[in-house]
């Protein structure tokens, strides 16, 4: 019966996608990409003692930037509900990031008796398929055929059952995927077909669901702390379906929400617009040449990266602030990015793909400050300012910027508490203006594990707050603000206040101003001194002044020398947390590292990036045994699209400035419709080392080229040897 099912779901996915042997661009993409976790301590760099990271991601349905995304969970309490090494599946969520939180509203088809505690069904991935907004899974025990799509707010639920077998659905309200329970919920039946209920506090969300199928009962079963809801439906032929429309703002708009998006419409014709969205997302960059698995990582890569932020409003555009208000203001609300892992490329990359939502994203985002006080951050930093700073000078104007850069210049220079929260914007700001750098902490025998109330990742913040403060300061003086404009350039090089030229690496001090000793640049501390690197990882970030990077060391070669013991000396078998995958010191599993490469450009040595870059791209994505892991997390989207932007030969360099290093692309040509101009990419020969670059046929003095040339829609050749 499960080969049967597979055959048939595999004929349903042809049909759909139509009869034509010209493969789709949603065709190349494979969303189980990402979601196996690496063993081998080859591919790790250490012999692991615990489960690492893999990329957390998510393989389920959903639209770009969504609110919805309906997929399977094998685990709670993982990063995104599912892990590809897990055998069973536990229910299927409405929500995910791929972050540890999200999960909501999981529900489970199934037959016959069950537990609060024994549930699960084993599955096998020869009965699993994914494709862009559909997923599909046989669960074993039930012999049930699970199928899922989705619109921008709604979930439309196929579960075909066994013959003569009970159709029986569970709700597990209690659950989500924090590592708390699932807080405050409700369920009620509305009549026949129909249910609703609510789950979470602070940030609930609303459902409204349709069943084809008459409801003949409720059940419930409970065990600590799982509250399960069992729905019976009455015996009628054919597949269980249900729509099930979702809100933050109540149960009425989850309603209008349904019927806005899925009424009247069949499971066929929900999943036929789900591809043809995807579609036309991925049409915008087209690629020729290249071999068959690079355009599958390449278009894989490219969806990954348009899956958050999510979507928050409902069709009519209210949404409810963070007062617990409901508001609209004629933009469509979304979460806040995933900023510290996301500003170096992803977020680039949404603005110049969809500008729309990039625009909505940021006025989203200031009107959180409006009620905060401050501009939005995420994990460590303040890197709201290049995202907005990067998008404004790319020419991205829907969005109110005075009033962004008010929340951004008070981020910069204001050390006050979030109202509501435990924790400041920017940590030791008034120390930082005032010395010009942050000092350390005295941690005894600080490790891998030290906290962060103990350690102050003193060198990450400095460093971090100047790349911050340049940011601020370009959009300062684009708006005029020249008073403020000064004052935050003269905080651009208070990075350069933590080198220690005797050992060439950026080191930290204690508060007398002594160098932090003992000094181990190879170890992982886990805050103290860095954030989630090394000394040799964050001696190279400095996005806003290569130059002036340089300039710290006695020339050019002996800053190529460093960058050369950087990629060869061998990682020193360290276990620890967002560190995986390693050439020599350089981690790509990990975000804080991906601009090292290219600073073989400023040592005249371009080739040697290149040779790094074709390193990563061949060997660190589609990795282990099943070829679906990462080298890391993926968070939202930062290390997929570190992969597209590479392969097409365009890369952040330095996200606020509204500019991109020229690589060497992977593919022959590329056409990227950015915002309606397409311009074109093509490489000439298959060298590595660049040895001239023309646009619309002037040759090109260095390696970067403006945005604005870009939106001419000319043609970018590259030409090698």
């Amino acid at each position: 019966m499960n080969r049967i099912t597979g055959f048939l779901s595999a004929i349903f996915l042809a049909l759909l996608t139509g009869c034509s042997t010209a493969p789709t661009l949603t065709d190349y993409v494979n969303p189980l990409v990402g979601t196996a976790t690496l063993w081998d301590k080859a591919d790790l760099g250490y012999e692991p003692t615990r489960r690492a990271w893999g990329a957390e991601v998510f393989p389920g349905a959903s639209l770009p930037n969504a609110m919805v995304q309906v997929t399977p969970v094998t685990q709670f309490g993982s990063g995104s509900g599912y892990q590809y090494e897990d055998t069973v599946i536990f229910a299927f969520f409405h929500t995910s990031m791929g972050h540890w939180n999200l999960g909501h509203v999981p529900i489970l088809p199934f037959t016959g008796e069950i537990t609060a505690d024994n549930y699960h069904s084993g599955y096998s991935h020869e009965n699993e398929s994914a494709k862009p907004g559909y997923y599909q899974v046989f669960l074993d025990r039930y012999g049930i055929n699970a199928e899922m799509t989705s619109s921008l707010r709604c979930a439309f639920h196929q579960f075909t059952y066994p013959a003569k077998e009970s159709k029986r659905l569970l709700l597990n309200l209690s659950r989500t995927n924090s590592s708390r329970p699932g807080g405050r919920w409700s369920f009620n039946l509305i009549n026949e077909n129909t249910l609703s209920g609510s789950q979470g506090g602070g940030e609930a969300i609303y459902f409204y669901a349709v069943a084809n199928h008459n409801i003949a009962g409720t059940d419930s079963l409970v065990n600590g702390r799982e509250r399960i809801t069992v729905v019976n439906f009455a015996d009628q032929k054919g597949p269980l379906e249900l729509k099930i429309g979702f809100s933050f703002v109540s149960v009425e708009k989850a309603k209008e929400n349904l019927e806005a998006e899925l009424a009247g419409k069949t499971f066929e014709q929900v999943y036929k617009e789900a591809n043809e969205t995807w579609e036309n997302l991925l049409s915008k960059v087209q690629v020729t040449g290249g071999t068959e698995k690079q355009k599958q990582t390449f278009y894989s890569g490219l969806y990954r990266s348009f899956l958050w932020p999510a979507l928050r409003s409902d069709v009519d555009g209210d949404f409810t602030d963070p007062r617990r208000n409901v508001v609209n203001k004629g933009f469509h609300y979304y979460t806040t990015p995933a900023l510290w892992d996301d500003y170096r490329n992803k977020l680039v990359l949404m603005g110049m793909l969809s500008p729309g939502v990039t625009n909505d994203v940021i006025s989203s985002m200031t009107e959180r400050a409006k009620v905060r006080g401050f501009m939005p951050t995420y994990f460590h930093g303040d890197h709201a300012s290049p995202f907005i700073t990067g998008m404004y000078l790319r020419g991205l104007r829907g969005f109110d910027v005075d009033s962004a850069y008010h929340y951004m210049l008070r981020n910069a220079t204001v050390e006050e508490p979030i109202p509501a929260a435990p924790r400041k914007v920017r940590p030791y700001l008034n120390e930082y203006i005032e010395r010009g750098w942050i000092a350390e902490n005295r941690v005894e025998n600080p490790t891998t594990q030290t906290e962060v109330d103990e350690a102050k990742a003193s060198v990450t913040k400095t460093q971090e707050y100047a790349y911050d403060d340049y940011s601020v300061a370009l959009l300062a003086r684009e708006l005029g603000d020249m008073n403020n404009y000064n004052m935050l350039m003269e905080r651009t090089d208070n990075w350069k206040n933590l080198f220690d030229p005797s050992t060439g690496f950026m080191r930290g001090r204690f508060d007398n101003g002594d160098w932090v000793s003992p000094y181990y640049p190879d170890y992982p501390y886990y805050v103290y001194l860095y954030r989630e690197a090394t000394g040799w990882q964050s001696t190279f970030f400095a996005q806003h002044d290569p130059m002036g990077l340089v300039e710290l060391y006695p020339d050019k070669q002996a800053l190529e020398q460093k960058l050369d013991s950087l990629f060869t000396i061998p990682w020193g078998g360290y276990e620890a947390a967002n560190l995986t995958t390693f050439i020599g010191q350089y981690c790509h599993g990990n975000q804080p590292n991906h601009g090292i490469p290219y600073f073989y450009y400023f040592v005249d040595k371009q080739e040697k990036a290149q040779a790094v870059l074709d390193t990563i791209m061949t060997h660190y994505y589609n990795m282990g045994k099943e070829g679906l892991a990462y080298a890391g997390m993926d968070d939202s989207g930062g290390l997929s699209a570190w992969y597209v932007l590479n392969a097409i030969g365009l890369y952040t360099f330095s996200p606020a400035d509204p500019e991109y290093i020229i690589t060497v692309p992977i593919f022959d040509s590329i056409v990227f419709n950015l915002d309606g101009t397409p311009f074109t990419i093509r490489k000439v020969n298959n060298g590595r080392k660049i040895t001239n670059i023309t646009y619309d046929g002037q040759e090109i003095t260095g390696y970067f080229i403006s945005h604005d040339d870009l939106k001419k829609g000319k043609e970018l050749v590259v030409t090698t040897e």
